[in-house]
């Protein structure tokens, strides 16, 4: 006979946020915690999940508009945000949700996986660029260069005046990505004489 005060395996009796959660802790690596620790990552909790790791988690995990919106919203932890853009279906984020989520991000690595796993699937990604590149706010304008950067062979004119334009700013956030995407277009260029 079982002991009803023993916890079950299967993580039925939690909902989808815990399982992520507890999958996030089960996970958790004190080494790259600390070293993003030392480099100055902005968020209060750490686990140490890397984002190979954080794909599996997503791949697992039911694809929902409200369990990505409530992971990002939880910006004191840094895999909630990088994992929230893996969950959203893109059919289900309108260009003010987009925009919003551009606005929000709490650092350049949440703006990277932003970016590579949910916005450049966006069809009015394009529309997000010109809206966030007007920013005041540089991480801002970081997101709408790193959008750039995922649609670069699409676009690249358009890549290489914002680019160009962000360098005039002297921005230290934006300026390495600015000169960054100019390189990658100026070897393209060179590839096809």
């Amino acid at each position: 006979m079982q002991d009803s005060n023993i916890p079950k395996d299967d993580d039925s009796r939690f909902n989808e946020m815990q399982t992520v959660k507890r999958r996030l802790f089960a996970m958790r690596n004190g080494i790259i915690a600390d070293t993003l620790r030392r480099a100055g990552s902005p968020y209060r909790i750490i686990f140490g999940v890397n984002l190979p790791q954080l794909r599996d988690i997503a791949a697992d995990t039911p694809h929902s508009a409200d369990l990505a919106r409530r992971l990002w919203q939880n910006t004191a932890t840094r895999e909630s945000m990088l994992i929230a853009p893996m969950l959203i279906p893109p059919d289900n984020v309108t260009p003010d949700d987009a925009f919003e989520m551009m606005t929000t991000c709490f650092s350049t690595e949440a703006a990277d996986v932003l970016c590579l796993r949910l916005l450049r699937q966006l069809p009015y990604a394009t529309d997000l660029i010109d809206r966030a590149i007007k920013s005041a706010d540089d991480l801002t304008r970081y997101c709408a260069l790193r959008l750039m950067c995922n649609l670069l062979s699409n676009y690249p004119a358009k890549a290489r005046a914002l680019a160009q334009a962000e360098l005039l700013r002297q921005c230290a956030l934006t300026s390495s990505l600015s000169r960054m995407i100019i390189a990658t277009l100026d070897d393209a260029s060179e590839g096809e004489v």
